[in-house]
């Protein structure tokens, strides 16, 4: 039995002998250190904006500082609290919607080679059409329910989790495919075994891509018309001036996209642990 020599920066090897990477305490990165350089760089900005305000003079209407912003929000939290329930419905509905049509549309696709080439130029061409020219569309065919604020999410997510899915199928070692192909495993046992494995790590890609497009399609989908939900709620307070709490429910809205795309590392943790070695997010 061999071991491995100790590194020079002090890691310890793991017990099969291999070293974990630098900056990682016991295989595991350090869980912090990619938030430090984002958290730094967003303190300076707010930093240099409450002293720009402070001493320009600015009228708040037109830029109010930070701890307005803060303090204002948190004024009228009860309300901004109930648009930006509206807005996550409308954010999951839809993104649900959008993934079970990807997963489906994918899985045929990648089943049929004339399929593949019929549709992935229609799931390009969906992504030409001006989400700011439909959405107004949507509203006038199907009112002021949630039907489409969803159809709205559902258009600007589906590409890139299709999309991934289908190159993620295609990525598929061939060689271990066509190794179970001669053990006689049917064409569902190679995609289960192979293709779908393989496309893991590019679809929790897509998803954290289509995640943060979800909520900024709610958005605008609610601005353009809606009775509930952060872009009504942005549109009516800027109709009245209220510039601070706008920026109010624009920090809302950043705070779940990026809740939302955190937690698409903690279920691609559970459900395909083995994929972390391939894509390793916002750690590395």
């Amino acid at each position: 039995m061999t071991t491995s020599p100790p590194r020079s920066d002090g890691a310890t090897p793991s017990p099969s002998g291999k070293i974990p990477p630098a900056g990682t305490a016991s295989g595991r990165t350090v869980g912090i250190g990619w938030v430090v350089p984002s958290v730094v760089t967003v303190a300076v900005l707010v930093a240099i904006w409450q002293l720009y305000v402070g001493f320009s003079g600015i009228r708040p209407q037109l830029l109010p500082s930070p701890l307005r912003v803060v303090e204002q929000g948190w004024a009228h939290r009860d309300e901004i609290g109930t648009h930006a329930a509206a807005t996550l419905q409308v954010t999951l509905i839809g993104f649900a919607v959008s993934l079970s049509l990807a997963w489906l549309l994918a899985v045929v696709v990648d089943f049929s080679p004339w399929l593949r080439r019929a549709f992935v130029p229609l799931f390009v061409a969906s992504q030409t059409l001006p989400i700011i020219a439909i959405a107004p569309l949507m509203v006038i065919w199907f009112g002021f329910g949630i039907l489409p604020k969803v159809l709205v999410v559902a258009l600007v997510t589906f590409f890139p989790m299709a999309i991934g899915l289908i190159e993620g199928f295609a990525a598929a070692d061939r060689d271990a495919g066509a190794l179970l192909r001669s053990m006689g495993a049917s064409r569902g046992q190679v995609f289960r075994y192979v293709r779908l494995p393989s496309a893991i790590p590019r679809f929790f890609t897509a998803l954290r891509i289509g995640i943060t497009y979800a909520v900024v399609g709610a958005v605008f989908a609610e601005y353009v018309g809606a009775r509930q939900g952060l872009g009504i709620y942005m549109n009516l307070q800027k109709n009245s001036f209220r510039t601070d709490l706008v920026l109010a429910a624009v920090l809302v809205t950043a705070c779940l996209s990026i809740a939302l795309y955190l937690l698409t590392f903690a279920i691609e943790r559970v459900v395909a642990p083995w994929s972390r070695a391939e894509n390793r997010g916002p750690r590395d």
